[in-house]
């Protein structure tokens, strides 16, 4: 029998921010709604100190690093923000699938003064993008079926050399904080029913370390951090 602190079965359900007909002015709210989680989250910070031990073999240039399914690009200019500010040498870029979120996050970054650069890109198949030394992903892979997400995985490393992914954790505590936290931070429809199907549709760290393995990444480390989140990291020369 489940409680309120045990773990139900995956339920992936289809996310109001993955309709294509989601109007401009909704996507536009949504996105500056889970702006809003991230920060509080601090998502940036979480996903850089992941990140910087697997740069730190990268000397005598700038280390490049590519954010999958940036969105609105907060977490990716967050980073730009945290990279600046300690003089480290790495550039994030950012991909996603809408042309609405590559514009905005575009913006966003122009308007701080940063240099990262923003490109349409549909992760579902094929090819990643090349050139870049590692790759992040925060909050995405709970979008997908559990076969894609091996997929994925296992592209991003023949892609890069360094990976971190930063995403939900399914409990249904994290799903009644994520209920209770979308509504205090965001008036947007689209938030409130997607926060909690998120939570729904996340894996838990044993799956998400199965999932690594099928993909080929060996002597992943996985930690868990505040709130109900987790992070996967993976080198190649680990």
């Amino acid at each position: 029998m489940h409680t309120l602190m045990g773990v139900r079965p995956r339920e992936l359900v289809g996310e109001l921010m993955d309709d294509p007909a989601l109007k401009a002015a909704e996507h536009r709210r949504a996105l500056r709604g889970l702006a809003r989680v991230n920060a509080i989250s601090r998502s940036a910070h979480y996903v850089w100190r992941g990140l910087v031990p697997l740069l730190r073999g990268i000397v005598g240039r700038e280390a490049r690093v590519l954010d999958l399914a940036s969105g609105g690009g907060d977490v990716t200019c967050g980073l730009q923000r945290i990279a600046d500010g300690a003089n480290a040498a790495v550039r994030f870029d950012g991909c996603d699938i809408s042309r609405l979120a590559v514009d905005t996050a575009s913006q966003a970054a122009a308007l701080q003064g940063l240099g990262c650069k923003f490109i349409e890109h549909d992760l579902s198949s094929g090819a990643l993008p090349s050139g870049y030394d590692a790759m992040v992903c925060t909050l995405f892979l709970h979008h997908l079926e559990t076969d894609a997400v091996a997929d994925l995985l296992g592209r991003m490393a023949d892609a890069c050399g360094a990976v971190v992914v930063d995403d939900l954790r399914r409990s249904r505590l994290g799903e009644a904080a994520a209920w209770l936290g979308t509504r205090g931070l965001s008036r947007s429809r689209v938030v409130h029913v997607d926060g909690p199907r998120s939570v729904r549709a996340a894996f838990t760290p044993g799956e998400l370390r199965a999932l690594a393995e099928r993909a080929g990444m060996r002597g992943t480390t996985i930690s868990r951090h505040f709130p109900f989140r987790m992070q996967m990291t993976w080198s190649r020369d680990a």
